[in-house]
């Protein structure tokens, strides 16, 4: 696999049109995963008239706090360095040219700065809730599994099972494993399907890690947040949105609330954060595990706004 990333590079340079597959903004595991995973299997199709290109849906210098999807490239023999990432791949520009064509995996719409891309997306697959209309011209799939990655070795497993190597296996598994939280019923993530893949690469692959063993690697990666300034842990797992004026920053933070909150100017440095990152309401949700390893979740939102504030609460009061 690590060939055919390093080629896809060389297909940036010198072809005259592009296929890119792309996760989503927050480019967390599932979606890196998904997007690599994806885009090698469309490489080996008969039909590929483009060479499909994986592109992580971040900047080349946002990676290192993605320090869980770090770690299972290292497990995996697969280096960093044949990467390609969003500020490296000019997708505005190919599609101005009528050169891009557009495969969207872990998500299924692409955010307003990006929303005149729609017409270059030729197929999505994804696990959230569908918000994209229909179209004749633009397969979808989607279904509410724990992780996009199982859909992905679905369409591998029907389609050309020949694709499946130890490392491509290893990506997928890891992926599932971290999403479905280690397949425990009790987290509310995994369903039948994604048990079906995981027993499925399992059984091909026996070389595979042990699936507990792998899960608190992840975890534990994942959660190593030590050294990270408070901006860094902000855009280490956060989804944006926005409507009218406002624009919204969502960040998953990996502590407990009350050790968040009793960082040393947090306030500060939330105000700068929103400044640095033209955002006016941050929410960060904090996740952490109790004493039967179950996660637990608390909330915090920020802004400088009052109203702002009062509106996020309201709505957040009224589903409680």
């Amino acid at each position: 696999m690590e060939a055919y990333l390093r080629s896809c590079r060389g297909v940036l340079k010198n072809s005259p049109g592009l296929h890119v597959v792309m996760g989503n903004e927050a480019c967390d595991m599932d979606s890196m995963v998904s997007a690599l995973t994806f885009a090698y299997f469309l490489s080996k199709s008969l039909d590929c008239k483009k060479m499909p290109v994986p592109v992580l849906n971040i900047p080349r210098a946002e990676f290192p706090l993605r320090s869980d999807s770090i770690f299972l490239l290292r497990e995996t023999g697969l280096s960093q360095d044949c990467l390609l990432f969003r500020d490296e791949v000019d997708l505005h520009g190919l599609h101005k040219n009528k050169q891009l064509m557009l495969t969207l995996v872990d998500h299924n719409i692409l955010p307003s700065a990006d929303s005149e891309l729609e017409d270059a997306v030729v197929e999505v697959i994804d696990h959230h809730l569908l918000q994209r209309p229909t179209s004749p011209s633009c397969p979808v799939t989607v279904e509410p599994v724990g992780s996009c990655a199982t859909l992905v070795t679905e369409r591998i497993a029907q389609k050309a099972p020949e694709v499946l190597d130890q490392q491509v296996a290893q990506l997928l598994y890891g992926a599932i494993i971290l999403d479905c939280v280690n397949m425990a019923p009790e987290a509310g993530k995994v369903t039948p399907k994604d048990s079906q893949y995981a027993v499925f690469l399992e059984k091909r692959f026996p070389k595979l890690p042990q699936r507990g063993a792998l899960f608190q690697s992840l975890q534990n990666a994942k959660f190593d947040v030590s050294g990270l300034s408070t901006e860094q842990m902000l855009l280490k797992d956060m989804k944006a949105a926005s409507g009218g004026d406002l624009k919204l920053a969502v960040s998953v933070i990996y502590m407990t609330l009350e050790a968040f909150l009793q960082r040393r100017g947090l306030q500060q440095d939330l105000c700068e954060f929103c400044h640095n990152h033209n955002y006016n309401l941050v929410v960060a949700m904090t996740i952490s595990f109790n004493d039967n390893k179950e996660p637990f979740r608390q909330l915090a939102v920020y802004s400088s706004s009052t109203v702002y504030r009062e509106e996020v609460l309201s709505a957040l009061y009224q589903r409680l």
